[in-house]
Order: structure tokens, then sequence, then C-alpha cells
């Protein structure tokens, strides 16, 4: 796996390393975390995306939920249409700090074995997300 944008590293003595800023993708949709596990699906196939930044009532950064964990989620046992993007979150699990460099981004996504890592600001506010490549 390799991230979706990469850049050349420069050489020299002022060399900076490369923020997840300068290499993440916009936030995309953002959703509700009481919107319905079958309305997430919808707005996931409409918006061509294989994640959602799931936010709280106040706006900030909940979780990040994939097409697969929904789509578990409705084919499980347990499963009705009442079932709201907070009742299967798993908390605001891991983020990148937009700061943070691409090396420790990616090491990290690698270690928990991510595909897409959130990005979210000191606030709480969802920026974008760095995802790898397949």
């Amino acid at each position: 796996m390799t991230l979706l944008q990469t850049y050349p590293c420069a050489t020299g003595a002022d060399t900076v390393p490369r923020t997840v800023a300068d290499a993440m993708d916009a936030a995309g949709p953002q959703v509700w975390d009481g919107m319905t596990v079958e309305v997430a699906l919808s707005v996931m196939a409409a918006a061509g995306t294989r994640h959602l930044l799931v936010c709280d009532e106040d706006g900030q950064y909940a979780d990040l939920v994939t097409r697969d964990r929904l789509r578990a989620v409705r084919d499980g046992s347990a499963y009705t249409d009442r079932v709201r993007l907070r009742d299967v979150a798993d908390g605001a699990g891991p983020f990148a700090s937009p700061l943070a460099t691409l090396a420790e981004a990616e090491r990290a996504m690698r270690y928990r074995r991510l595909a897409a890592l959130p990005v979210v600001d000191e606030d709480g506010n969802a920026l974008g997300v760095l995802a790898l490549s397949r």
C-alpha cells in the first residue's frame, strides 16, 4: 500500500517533512451520528466513497465509518431500520493531527491496519481523510 498522494523528498539542510495536511483528501461527506445505517449507506453510494466522517450534535468529529462496517451491521441478526450511526460507533478511534508528518501517519495506519485515517484539528473538527491506496 502507498499513500494516495506522495511527494518527492527534497534534499538539503532546510528540508521540512511533509505533513498530513499536505496529503489529506478533503473531508467529503460529513454526517450526523443520528443518521440511520441505511441512509448512511445511501449517502456513501451517492458520493462514491468508502467511508463517512460522523459528527456529533455539536458538529465535532465522532467516528469514521466504512461501507464494509455498515454492511456488516446491516447484515447482522440484531439489525433493524432504526439502528443509527451512534449505535454502531466505536468511539472517536485513532485520528491524525494535520501537523503530523506523513511518515508518522503512514506508520500508524500500517500498524493498526487502517485504510483511512481522519484528520482532526485541535478543536475536534474533521478536516479531511488520509487514505492508503490499494
